[in-house]
């Protein structure tokens, strides 16, 4: 990493970035019924305002040299206790400097998408409250130069989530989701709070510089438990393996908090974590092979899980899970991935956006009904729903000059120049991504209409289309940003230099395997769905498609290793502390209290019993004292 360079100029301005959301989202929150009429508008135009500011910054970064591009901006200092100092400070510089575009620029998409998508919701002015929450914790955590100040936008994003994905709070179902989600991620972000604690105890700072410069003379141990326990943060944050069971519930939220958590937000705060934290993994082999096998059984489970799902939320849920598994995977092969996990993540960003944004289109027409059985036919009612969405369908499975294909074809060459045997499932996992993507589009948009007798097929206002047009344009032309190496030139002052492995196979030849593996994928969709008539009511299925609907057992799987035996554990503790503590507590007390009682029957009140006693006892001691002098 090189140096970082105190803020000037216009870079003096980078604080506005997270004040302007977060300033928008109290006057939203705080404001009451006075700003329902314009919150909407106020809401839109705070994420559009630092979208704006973000481009300026990037092209002033663009204007630097290359030692140049790390700009600190030292706000205050937060607090000061002992030993350790934690400054708010914020870091601009490569790495953050796209994220913070991907944040806004989508963000901004979906606010003006919800314009359309809330109109008639009477409480539209909150819910852009919580977006603008959403959005200012969320650059908080990737512009923050600290480790303390980027758990307070962790929080922040657990926080909003909790609060969209419940939003419609009325429906039980999204209040459990909402539960869930915050429960799942205090598991995750417990590691995130050992992780700080160790940084302190062994280095003596929490800022980034700090813990790299200190980490070469760690320990092995203590090198692989920081690795490890920023591991377990970013798994609850970007739905990993163990930690994936509360994405597929938050699809209880309204569609574009779908959006933004899969896009923009949420999920990509766990691989901005560890490409951040690049530093540490590239000491330990143990975490870094650990960041790879998370990923690689991430990608896998979210793939099949997507196969079998009729919920058309949860079939792109289930994408994300596999998708950011792809970018997990990548992060954790160290310099050779670190430019393409954060490629595939930003070209994610395009055509995940637009994919769920369009699924919430399909169910704005569709009186909120999410089964896709009970779809068909819709291309010829929606046509700009339909293209748009097919702009996005094309990047996620791969086809050749758009987006995805471009980025997740680099994670599947840096997989295989790793390991063949991940690289192998790399492509495998794309092949499943093109058969259940094609499924859904084939049940959605093509053959025969399956509509309910009620439902009347139209096509979205403009407030929801034209962000679509937009996305599908980004998920179409995202891919330049690997022409000429850019992106990993680009991403060199905050990540070091990219390495370089030789492929056991020519490049072209691994692209057409892969290219062959997609279409394939793509036909044995068609064979099944497309040439055949979809029953409204889905069979039962194999053995692996029941465990796919039920999420391969996940919830089964936590409830089993952690809810049960916590529960025991918590029982048993009840037990010992009013068996154990408490009951050798209160038996003592009881012990002496019934002493007490059995002495207090001596004390009568009476003067004749005291004087028996006094002569009871004085002629007791008289015996005894004539039997020792005869003895």
């Amino acid at each position: 990493m090189t140096e970082v360079l105190p803020a000037d100029g216009v870079f003096g301005l980078s604080w506005l970035l997270v004040a302007v959301p977060a300033i928008s989202a109290v006057v939203l929150l705080v404001g009451g019924r006075r700003t329902d009429r314009w919150g909407h508008l106020l809401g839109t135009a705070a994420p559009a305002f630092a979208f704006v500011l973000g481009v300026v910054l990037f092209v002033a970064l663009l204007g630097r040299g290359e030692q140049e591009r790390r700009v600190g901006q030292q706000l205050w200092t937060w607090f000061e206790v002992g030993g350790l100092r934690a400054d708010f400070g914020l870091l601009l510089d490569p790495l953050s400097a796209l994220f913070v575009l991907l944040i806004t620029g989508v963000g901004s998409l979906i606010h003006v998408y919800s314009i359309g998508y809330m109109a008639h919701d009477a409480r539209r002015r909150r819910f852009f409250g919580y977006l603008n929450l959403f959005i200012a914790a969320m650059l908080m955590l990737v512009l923050a130069d600290n480790y303390l100040a980027l758990f307070l936008g962790w929080e922040g994003v657990g926080l909003a989530s909790y609060l969209l994905i419940g939003f419609w709070q009325h429906k039980n179902s999204a209040a459990v989701a909402a539960k869930k989600a915050f429960v799942v991620n205090r598991v995750g972000d417990m590691g995130m709070v050992l992780a700080i604690m160790l940084m302190f105890a062994t280095f003596g700072s929490v800022t980034f510089e700090g813990v790299a410069a200190g980490i070469e003379d760690a320990s092995g141990a203590t090198q692989t438990a920081l690795g490890l326990l920023l591991l377990l943060g970013a798994c609850g944050k970007s739905a990993q393996v163990p930690l994936q069971s509360w994405l597929l519930d938050a699809m209880e939220g309204p569609t574009p908090v779908s959006a933004l958590i899969h896009a923009a937000t949420m999920v990509t705060a766990g691989v901005y974590l560890v490409v951040r934290s690049g530093f540490v993994y590239e000491t330990t082999e143990v975490a870094s092979t650990a960041v790879v096998l998370v990923g690689l059984v991430t990608l896998v489970v979210g793939a099949i899980i997507g196969c079998a799902k009729d919920d058309i939320k949860k079939v792109l849920a289930g994408s994300t899970m596999s998708q950011i598994g792809y970018m997990m995977l990548a992060a954790g092969l160290g310099p050779a991935g670190y430019a393409f996990a954060i490629f595939h993540l930003i070209t994610h960003g395009f055509f995940k956006a637009n994919l769920f944004l369009g699924a919430g289109s399909v169910m704005h027409s569709m009186h909120d009904d999410v089964d896709m059985r009970v779809y068909g036919g819709l291309s010829r009612l929606m046509p700009v729903t339909f293209v748009t969405f097919a702009m996005g369908y094309l990047a996620i499975i791969g086809f050749p000059g758009f987006a995805g294909f471009w980025s997740k074809d680099k994670v599947i060459e840096a997989a295989f120049a790793d390991n063949i045997w991940i690289g192998i499932a790399t492509i495998l996992a794309a092949g499943v991504t093109a058969f259940y993507m094609t499924r859904l589009m084939l049940m959605t948009f093509l053959g025969d209409k399956r509509w309910k007798s009620d439902v009347h097929p139209h096509e979205s206002p403009a407030t929801m289309t034209i962000p679509l047009v937009v996305l599908a344009v980004a998920s179409v032309l995202g891919g330049v940003l690997i022409l000429g190496g850019w992106i990993g030139h680009f991403l060199e002052p905050s990540v070091g230099p990219e390495e370089h492995h030789d492929l056991p196979i020519p490049v072209l030849a691994l692209t057409a395997i892969v290219t062959l593996t997609v279409a394939v994928g793509v036909f044995i969709a068609w064979r099944t769905y497309g040439t055949k008539e979809v029953p409204v009511t889905a069979p039962r299925g194999s053995v692996l498609t029941r465990a796919a609907r039920a999420d391969l057992y996940g919830d089964a799987l936590n409830e089993a290793v952690l809810m049960r035996p916590g529960q025991w554990t918590t029982r048993w503790l009840v037990w010992f502390d009013n068996r154990g503590l408490d009951g050798g507590v209160n038996g003592l007390a009881a012990l002496i209290g019934g002493t007490s009682g059995q002495v207090r029957r001596a004390q009568t009140g009476y003067v004749r019993s005291y004087a028996l006693a006094m002569l009871g006892g004085a002629l007791l001691v008289v015996v005894s004292l004539l039997a020792v002098t005869l003895a």
